[in-house]
Order: structure tokens, then sequence, then C-alpha cells
């Protein structure tokens, strides 16, 4: 569910990013929240960002001018850190939207995060991973839009390739990171809420995202892995159902 309370700031490295992504990315960042604050930083009086304007008009995102003063050096980069810096001071916000494959923001999630808001990392599977783990959650651009030319099944795959869950098993850091937060998150019976173990494997690796596997959701990868029971659960009268997740090493050691 949506929590639309919960207030973003989009914060857009243009030099660094796609403007045909801003569709899907907006749509993601609204998983997330209401994004409040929605921005795009860089030197608008070049050709370089030329195809961003119809996007931008679109999206009611609104352009920051940052001039490069000096070649080699990226002005946009700073812009955007004291842009952030400046909204934090505000205490407007729950968390923050960086948009970039920019290994130069890793100390800006870093405190944005020591401040206590939430920090959500979009960029593509070239970002560097100092990057991708100082964000509560980073989600990779890739798995968001469909590529023009079908790549070749691998792990972790494109959006649109679903990795046979044969492959997926000899996958054995895949595995091991799956079962540890199964086990972390699992009650004296070894069943663990679906939706515990999602936030841990999330907490552990701020990338992971069942999607670069090819599948949508978390349920249809660890059943395409055929190595856990799922089950859907009632908690008792009057509440929703809950689905569960559980180990099979486990329940073969319980017979």
């Amino acid at each position: 569910m949506v929590d639309t309370g919960t207030r973003l700031a989009v914060l857009i490295d243009a030099d660094n990013a796609q403007p045909g992504l801003l569709e899907a990315l907006l749509a993601e960042v609204a998983a997330y929240g209401t994004a409040h604050v929605k921005r795009a930083y860089g030197d608008w009086t070049g050709t370089n960002l030329k195809g961003w304007k119809e996007h931008l008009l679109a999206y009611s995102i609104q352009p920051i001018q940052q001039f490069a003063y000096t070649t080699g050096k990226n002005a946009t980069d700073a812009a955007m850190v004291i842009d952030a810096m400046d909204l934090l001071y505000t205490a407007r916000f729950d968390g923050f939207c960086l948009v970039s494959s920019d290994s130069d923001f890793t100390r800006l999630a870093s405190r944005l995060r020591e401040s206590g808001v939430t920090v959500y990392g979009f960029g593509e599977k070239k970002t560097p991973k100092p990057f991708v783990a100082a964000c509560d959650k980073f989600i990779y651009v890739d798995n968001l839009t469909k590529p023009e030319d079908p790549a070749p099944p691998s792990t972790p795959a494109p959006a649109d390739t679903t990795v046979p869950g044969r492959v997926l098993k000899s996958d054995s850091a895949l595995i091991n990171r799956l079962r540890n937060a199964v086990d972390a998150a699992s009650d004296d019976d070894g069943w663990a809420l679906l939706g515990s173990v999602g936030n841990i494997l999330t907490k552990q690796s701020p990338d992971f995202d069942p999607r670069s596997y090819g599948y949508p959701k978390l349920r249809p990868l660890l059943a395409a892995i055929d190595l856990f029971e799922i089950r859907r659960h009632s908690p008792g009268p009057g509440k929703s159902d809950v689905v569960q997740v559980r180990d099979k090493r486990g329940d073969q050691a319980r017979k």
C-alpha cells in the first residue's frame, strides 16, 4: 500500500540520467510516497540536455540551471548536494530520491540517512556499489522499462527476461541471502511473514529487487526457486490473510 503521507524530494542529476525513463521512474517513486519537490540539475544552456525540455514540462519538474564553470569539474553535483541539504534543514521531507549513477553522491546519501530520512537511489546497473550501499533502497532503472533489444538470460537479468528456477538455484549468493532473510524473520515453526522477509532483504542489500531476475514480486521469485514453502495464513477472525514462507530444509529436519 502506498503511503501518500510520506513527503519526498526527487532530485535528478540530468547529466547522468535519461529523460525517457521519467514516466516509469516517477511511477516507482509514487510507490514510496508523494513527490512534493521534483528538480532536475544541469547546464540547460548547452545542447547535451536538449531532449529533456518536453519531459520537464510534462512531469512538472523544475529545471535548476548550473553552469559548468570549469572544464572537467561537475558543478551539477555540487548544486544538487547544496539543494538537498537546504531541503533537509526545512524538516519538511520524510525521504529523498536521488536519481544518478554517479558515486559522487555516496556521502550525500549517507549524510541524509544520518539525519533520519529515508534515501531511495535510482541509477543504472553500472552504479558503483558504495553509492548503492549508502541508500536505504536502491532501484535499478534498468528494471523499470523493457530494453529495446532483449538480452540473453542471465543473473541478474533485464526486466523482461525471466530467469528459470533451475538457474536461480545455482546462484548460491542469492539462495544464501534468501535463506538468511527467511531465518531472521521466522517464528519457532520456521514460518516468516513475506513482508518481513522483503524488508530484511532490502536492509541487507539495498539493491535487491526481484525484477532484476525477471519477477515482479518476491513471492513468484521464491516460488520459481522451489526451495521454500509458501502459504496464505489467516491470523484470526476479522484480520486479513498474510503470506508466509518457510525454508524447506527446516521442514525436512522437523519430520
